[in-house]
This record gives structure tokens, sequence and C-alpha cells, in this order.
């Protein structure tokens, strides 16, 4: 492939990754529910405080950049940086742009499971992410043993133990039910490409 195609094909990956992230964020804050990771906790400040959600996306990835360039390099870490700049200004974009006249809460969880998983998927298929607790894992995995895994499951469970706090009981079960989907799509479908042969 030459290198035009390749970068074309990165930068169509990731602009689809931030759509359909940007899509499964509006299907949370329309029914009220968070997801994990970071994403979930800028829901909850959205929830909580003035902040919009896309000015808490950004700013609480901010210190996760200086992670990102030290073990992913500068081309990951500006991949990393665009896919959370466009999530956190298309995300309340769509917001003022569509509404649901109805959309029922456990459509809304397992279609932002949906959405979110797929936008994931293309931004790690294209050397990017959406930034934040996923550095911190692999740095911790990294330099001190800790397994990635449970180092997001960790993060997870804080998550949605103060989510427990903030939502009524339906929409916290229906909450862990997207985050659910979410992370069992991205395991089933996601896999590290296999080195080239010699």
């Amino acid at each position: 492939m030459s290198r035009r195609m390749e970068q074309f094909h990165d930068v169509q990956g990731i602009a689809f990754g931030i759509v359909m992230t940007s899509l499964g964020v509006l299907f949370l804050e329309s029914c009220g529910l968070v997801t994990g990771q970071l994403a979930g906790l800028s829901v909850l400040a959205s929830f909580a405080t003035p902040l919009s959600f896309g000015l808490a996306f950004f700013a609480l990835n901010l210190p996760f950049y200086v992670l990102a360039w030290r073990k992913r390099g500068p081309a990951f870490t500006i991949r990393t940086l665009i896919a959370v700049a466009g999530i956190s200004t298309l995300s309340p974009l769509l917001g003022r742009l569509i509404t649901f006249q109805t959309l029922p809460v456990p459509l809304g969880a397992i279609l932002a499971g949906c959405c979110i998983a797929i936008g994931l998927i293309a931004l790690f298929r294209h050397k990017a992410s959406a930034g934040g607790i996923g550095i911190l894992a692999l740095w911790l995995q990294e330099t001190r043993g800790i397994k990635a895994g449970w180092v997001q499951m960790g993060f997870d469970a804080v998550i949605f133990g103060m989510a427990a706090f903030v939502l009524p009981l339906d929409q916290f079960m229906w909450s862990l039910v997207g985050a659910v989907i979410l992370n069992l799509l991205i395991a089933w479908n996601f896999r590290l490409p296999t080195p080239a042969q010699p």
C-alpha cells in the first residue's frame, strides 16, 4: 500500500471512530447513562457540574498525553489528541442537532455500547485511541507488572461506584449493561495485527 493510500485509510478510520464514539455518547447523555473509562467520568462530571461532556472529556485527558508521548511516540499521541478533540467537539454538536422524541433507556444503553465499541475499534485499528486510562494501564503493566485489564476494570468499578450515588437504580443497571456490551464487542472484534511473515 502506498504512503498516500495508508494516510487516507488512517484519516477516514479516525474520522469514522470520532463520529461513532460521539454518537454513542449522545445515546448515553440522552438516556442519562454513563459508561466506563474517562468517557464515563466525563459524563458524570457533566451531570454533576456546569461542565459539558466535551470540555470535561478534553480536560481529563490532558495529563495522559505525556504518557502517550513517552510510551507510544509522537504519531500515536497526535492521532489520539485529534480523536479526543474531535469527540469533545462533535458530541455536544450532535446533542444540539439531534433530539429523540422517544428513546427507551434499554435501547439507548445497547446502542451506546455498540456505537462506542465500533468507534474505539476504528481508532485502535488506525493507531489512535480515545486517550486516558488505557495509556495509564499500559504504563503500569510495563513498569509495575500490574495487568492493564485489571487497572481498567478497577477504574471502571470506581466510576460505577460513583454513578450508584448519582443515577436512579434502573439507569445505573442499564449503564452497566451498556458498558458490558461495549467491552465484550471490543474483546470479540479487535485483534492486534499479526506481524508479516518474512
